[in-house]
């Protein structure tokens, strides 16, 4: 870490650290950037204050058209799984998101490590759903999910579930402590005492504006990087979960990370330049455009959702089928991937029941079979499935 670019931030000190790395097998001798608490306001040029606003817009518009949907909790099983995909992808783990949608039919056994990391994000982020109707976003809450996210992978370590017991730095691994991009506090008692700070400030009653709030924490949830993997999955699910218990989304409808990932370079720039200059405008500004783009982004496909679900429902009716196919429709804008065990489970029928309608759907193009060898039989609806997977 270029240490000359942040000993003179208005919103942060440095302070010297030593240890040893274990991967290079020598000791360091370097420094590591304390951010200071949060403000109680933020000041904003107008130009930022309009994108902000144009967000807010964005989201409204968005929680309108989603409670247009007949059966609205259908959507968030595969934006959950478009995020995780995205989310994990920015992190460097990449998993097709075709097997994403359809990993739920797809043994374990027969699941690469990559796809089992994507779905603890969408287990996680269920959790999340549940913990926030009882629980605000505190340290218990964040500590259980990050135990989900990095169960079983490389990441789950003696400190996971909890605040890190070690030091950490963002770069390379072979290049050093002190190549690095960004050096977060020392463990300890400082970053507990920055949690908490952070812990309030997210919580607090306060006139900051949501999405200026969402954007500000973020930021200090990456420099304070709390943990010692999942940080950046963990604060972008933290932001969706900040508009829901506001009231601003009544579903976990928004998209932030597709967005992010296309402009990977620019979002962490943003990041560091803050913590550089004490400057929070420019940042807000760029997550201000991410939030309405993906919101505008996901409006689109829900109107394009309903059209196709008139469209194959029309379709079944011409075609006078009737119950389970017409069932199995409805439900194809959460489950574009399915298998007859699932139908059946999901509409308590027999399995013949489920399967017979799941050929009459095949004989009129609504679905289409991708079984492939290790994963068994499973059906496709493309006219749902290319609305979601669409970048």
């Amino acid at each position: 870490m270029d240490i000359e670019r942040f000993k003179n931030s208005p919103i942060g000190r440095l302070v010297p650290i030593s240890g040893h790395d274990a991967y290079l097998q020598r000791d360091y001798s370097h420094h590591a950037f304390v951010p200071h608490a949060l403000p109680d306001t933020v000041e904003l040029t107008q130009s930022t204050y309009n994108a902000v606003a144009r967000a807010h817009l964005a989201l409204g518009r968005l929680d309108f058209a989603v409670r247009r949907l007949p059966q609205p909790r259908l959507l968030v099983r595969p934006v959950l799984r478009r995020e995780a995909q995205s989310t994990s992808e920015l992190e460097g783990t990449y998993a097709p998101l075709d097997e994403v949608l359809a990993a739920d039919f797809i043994e374990e056994a027969h699941q690469s490590a990559e796809l089992r990391e994507v779905m603890n994000y969408v287990v996680a982020a269920e959790r999340a759903l549940t913990l926030i109707q009882t629980k605000p976003i505190c340290l218990n809450v964040l500590c259980e999910l990050q135990a989900i996210l990095v169960k079983g992978t490389r990441g789950d370590l003696y400190d996971s579930g909890q605040l890190r017991q070690r030091q950490v730095f963002i770069g390379e691994r072979e290049l050093g402590i002190e190549q690095s991009r960004f050096v977060p506090l020392p463990h300890g008692d400082e970053l507990a005492e920055g949690f908490g700070d952070w812990e309030k400030w997210v919580n607090a009653q306060d006139e900051i504006a949501l999405v200026v709030k969402a954007a500000v924490g973020h930021y200090q949830f990456e420099t304070l990087h709390p943990f010692s993997d999942g940080n950046g999955r963990l604060g972008r699910l933290v932001v969706v979960l900040q508009m829901i218990e506001a009231g601003t989304l009544t579903y976990p409808v928004l998209n932030l990370s597709p967005w992010l990932k296309a402009r990977k370079s620019e979002y962490k720039d943003h990041l560091l330049k803050v913590s550089e200059t004490g400057d929070y405008d420019p940042w807000v500004r760029f997550f201000s455009t991410a939030v309405e783009a993906q919101a505008e982004d996901m409006v689109q496909r829900v109107e394009e959702l309903l059209t196709a679900r008139e469209q194959m429902l029309s379709l079944v009716r011409s075609n006078r089928l009737r119950g389970m196919a017409i069932d199995l429709v409805e439900d194809l804008i959460g489950y574009s991937s399915i298998t007859a065990s699932a139908a059946a489970t999901l509409h308590n029928v027999t399995y013949k029941a489920a399967n017979d309608a799941i050929k009459k759907l095949v004989e009129l193009g609504i679905l289409v079979e991708i079984t492939r060898a290790s994963y068994g039989r499973i059906f496709v609806c493309p006219q749902v499935s290319s609305i979601v997977v669409r970048p």
